[in-house]
């Protein structure tokens, strides 16, 4: 049996040596370019200031709203859609090897621009992926995750991937994004430290599968994982961080990081959705955090934070500026950001071909159906447990 070092109030001072994932909070880069309800971040200082912290690239290229409506001048009028990627590449990862986008998220903002919808497609939603004569990739049915990988395969880079999984999306009737954002995992934790941790309550027993601890307090992964990320055995002599149900804190940078990226050792069993969850809660924790802490106002903490995000993300704005999004944006606060889970959040897994995929249903097409549409709110009305509980 293993020991637990449980994460309570007395923390493990530790910074974690394996790479991190950049699961979801490139949400915060967005957040702060597109306004997130303060008024100042419309200010032209701010504003410019974003603009040459962080990059701003054609990402979405043929498969954004603004070139499949080129008849329409670009506009932050009505409701939008951004699409949210999240990647599983690591510093010393081979260039030629296919890097999978690790969460997916699209951030709809409804034509009152009074509040936003979260939602997460499973990264191993079974779907067809478009061919992309560009990279050679010929088409078929995959995990949703590769889409970013073939569009990304032979030179397309970050703006084929991001292009590839767009249309992947819009496949399943979701929409053409009207903006894109990217971040990879390097930046992930410098943004949370700049923010001085978020606060988190663990909603079920969750067991790090990627940090533990010797006997002598030296840090090392806990167990031994398979090719596709899966445990496939304890380490002898390391035992296993916890965060244990019901703990309310403010967590440092790792640990916050470690805990929202774990789905094998959950005591819910939910794995994906579990983690889609977690997810979510620390993205409205971080918002929230932002808010609470005047980070805004605050020239001295916003320099941290944008010059954080500057070095992690890769945006495409949509043609629209900052400063219009930033104003249009201005009524959303972090009690207006809704979290919705697909299939209810049950897993509906199939086996095809050895491999095991998650099957989206009909009503989780409907309601990516329902961003393309500008009819979250319907969707929402008729099917209320769908909207994630707050930590």
């Amino acid at each position: 049996m293993h020991n637990i070092w449980r994460i309570d109030d007395t923390e493990i001072r530790s910074r974690p040596k394996a790479p991190l994932w950049a699961r979801l909070f490139l949400i915060l880069g967005v957040v702060l370019l597109l306004g997130g309800g303060i008024v100042v971040i419309a200010n032209v200082f701010v504003a410019s200031y974003a603009n040459h912290r962080i990059g701003n690239h054609n990402l979405l290229g043929d498969a954004g709203a603004q070139a499949q409506a080129p008849e329409h001048h670009v506009t932050v009028v009505g409701a939008k859609n951004i699409l949210l990627v999240g990647l599983d590449a690591r510093p010393a990862q081979n260039p030629n090897d296919l890097v999978r986008a690790d969460s997916i998220i699209l951030l709809h903002i409804p034509a009152n621009h009074d509040q936003a919808y979260l939602v997460s497609i499973p990264r191993d939603t079974y779907v067809h992926i478009p061919a992309d004569r560009a990279t050679g990739w010929g088409g078929g049915y995959e995990k949703i995750n590769a889409a970013y990988a073939f569009g990304r395969w032979h030179g397309g880079g970050t703006a084929g991937g991001v292009n590839l999984l767009a249309k992947t999306i819009q496949s399943l009737g979701g929409p053409a994004p009207d903006a894109a954002a990217v971040i990879d995992f390097t930046g992930f934790q410098q943004v949370v430290a700049a923010l001085g941790g978020v606060y988190l309550c663990v909603d079920e027993t969750t067991t790090s599968i990627h940090i533990g601890f010797t006997r002598n307090h030296v840090e090392k992964a806990p167990f031994y994982l398979n090719s596709d990320g899966t445990v496939r055995g304890p380490v002898p002599g390391v035992t296993p961080v916890v965060y244990p149900k019901g703990l309310c804190k403010n967590f440092p940078a790792w640990q916050a990081l470690d805990y929202v990226r774990q789905r094998d050792l959950l005591a819910n069993h939910d794995l994906d959705y579990g983690r889609q969850r977690h997810q979510q809660q620390f993205l409205k924790a971080v918002f929230k955090k932002l808010f609470s802490l005047g980070t805004f106002t605050n020239p001295l903490r916003l320099n941290r934070v944008l010059g954080a995000l500057g070095k992690a993300m890769t945006i495409d704005d949509g043609g629209i500026s900052p400063s219009d999004w930033a104003y249009a944006m201005r009524a959303i606060t972090p009690a207006a950001l809704v979290t919705v889970k697909t299939n209810d959040g049950q897993l509906n897994p199939r086996i095809i071909g050895g491999i095991s995929y998650e099957l989206l249903s009909n009503d989780s097409r409907q309601l990516i159906g329902s961003l393309n549409h500008d009819t979250v709110g319907q969707f929402i009305q008729q099917h209320p447990t769908w909207v994630s509980a707050a930590a």
